[in-house]
């Protein structure tokens, strides 16, 4: 009799370990990762040949960037978990010995001796998984914003960084011209020194302004190094990766726009109130959540139990079934959930504030942008068309002077450097112009139409880009 129980309890046992298994194994789960948008998974062709334009460095850097996959996996992870969480919890299987004695470890001896299977289920209270599901899929939502707010963020960076660099290819281009131009004065200084109508004191101060520009071209280069090894790094390229930037850019700055339609806009398309807004809607789901844990949850179980033996009457003894219904019950309402309901409500409190200081951010950020676009734009114009030229005209006519003797070469070689710095400070104002614009549509959330543009239209420097 002994052998016959243990076989039973053998056979059980059989049953849960390589039936069960073999039962989740009938279906195999899809253990294959999503696949994300530029990941190592998708082949994207990074390699630049020729210049780099702005649009090319876009595209690779919203392509290939870590920091957006890494986000964007983050995004994919958490929209995965609202159905984990309004999915039932796996129901448990029990096999189970009962009131064996100890004395022979007999299954016919006692009449309540048995070997059981049972199965049990957790049941939370109706609304609670819902709830729960819910909330996960607000803090899903509000992690895909989160991309698409870092898309702007990477966005806006890149056009920063490729417009310094823009501006450091035209400086250096100002700085080799007006070498050229300063050993140009050089060789009429030291003829006009030989013929005995020019001091010499003026071919060492020439000579000196020359050294001071090899300085200035010396910390240009160096400055764009450090800069295009940050854009290589926003474009997942090793560091040292040439950067070669196209000779012309556009010089064409939009019209100063409304700022009060922006903000609008901004209300409705920016991420990261979206993602906001989402994460409040969460925290309203936990607190009803937090109600429904004021009532209990269920435990619902059945069981057969197997019984060997005869009974005294000679018959076979029966065998046993049972049903269970156990529940929790909420008493320590005072100290737990009232305490948790608090936790919640004073949780959404905390996410509407951060809304409102968000907006607040979003509007600050705007009006930033837009005062320092309005203030690059009407700089890059009175540049260009009032104080470059006339400083040219000027330049030119002190030139023709000195040639003649009628001009101090201490002046000429000073408004020459003056011409030098109004070239530079135009570039400055149009690179200011570009990086703000580019800080206004990250504000606002979305490209702006630049349908309507007043060109600032000059002459664009050819030479061919430095390293």
């Amino acid at each position: 009799m002994i052998n016959t129980g243990v076989t039973r309890i053998t056979a059980l046992l059989c049953l849960a370990v390589a039936g069960f298994p073999l039962v989740s194994l009938a279906e195999p789960a899809d253990l294959s990762l999503p696949t994300l948008n530029g990941s190592s998974s998708v082949q994207i062709n990074t390699k630049i040949t020729g210049p780099l334009t702005l649009e090319q460095a876009l595209t690779v850097a919203l392509a290939s960037n870590p920091n957006l996959e890494k986000i964007n996996a983050l995004a994919l992870a958490l929209a995965e978990v609202p159905s984990q969480v309004g999915t039932l919890p796996d129901p448990m299987l029990s096999l189970n010995a009962l009131n064996v004695p100890v004395d022979t470890y007999s299954f016919s001896q006692e009449g309540m001796t048995q070997t059981q299977i049972g199965i049990s289920f957790e049941l939370p209270f109706p609304g609670k998984l819902a709830l729960r599901e819910q909330a996960a899929s607000f803090i899903a939502k509000a992690a895909a914003f989160d991309v698409d707010e870092k898309r702007l963020v990477l966005t806006k960076n890149v056009q920063l960084n490729w417009w310094n660099l823009a501006f450091l290819d035209r400086a250096i281009s100002i700085v080799k011209r007006n070498q050229v131009l300063l050993r140009q004065l050089i060789k009429i200084a030291e003829v006009k020194y030989k013929t005995g109508k020019g001091l010499q004191a003026d071919v060492l101060l020439a000579q000196v302004e020359l050294s001071k520009l090899l300085d200035i071209e010396i910390s240009l280069r160096a400055t764009r190094q450090t800069q295009a090894a940050m854009l290589n790094a926003l474009l997942d390229r090793p560091a040292a990766s040439q950067v070669i930037l196209p000779t012309q850019v556009d010089e064409r700055l939009p019209v100063i726009p409304d700022i009060a339609s922006f903000r609008q806009v901004a209300l409705d398309t920016r991420p990261v109130l979206s993602a906001q807004r989402s994460a409040i809607e969460a925290s309203r789901s936990r607190v009803a959540l937090a109600h429904k844990d004021y009532y209990p949850d269920f435990k619902l179980g059945a069981a057969y139990g197997f019984r060997d033996g005869i009974n005294q009457d000679g018959s076979q003894r029966a065998d046993m079934a049972s049903v269970m219904l156990s529940m929790t019950l909420p008493i320590f309402t005072d100290t737990k959930q009232d305490r948790a309901l608090a936790q919640r409500n004073v949780e959404v409190i905390k996410e509407e504030y951060e809304l409102q200081d968000r907006t607040l951010q979003v509007d600050v950020e705007i009006e930033q942008a837009l005062a320092e676009y309005r203030g690059s734009h009407e700089q890059a114009s009175l540049f260009k068309t009032g104080i470059i030229p006339q400083a040219q005209q000027t330049t030119a006519s002190m030139l023709a002077a000195y040639q003649v003797s009628k001009m101090d070469f201490l002046n000429l070689i000073r408004a020459q450097i003056t011409l030098y710095n109004y070239e530079t400070q135009y570039w400055k104002a149009l690179t200011s112009g570009w990086q703000a614009w580019a800080r206004l549509e990250a504000a606002v959330g979305t490209t702006i139409p630049k349908s309507m543009q007043r060109g600032i239209t000059i002459n664009n420097y050819k030479e061919s880009p430095h390293e």
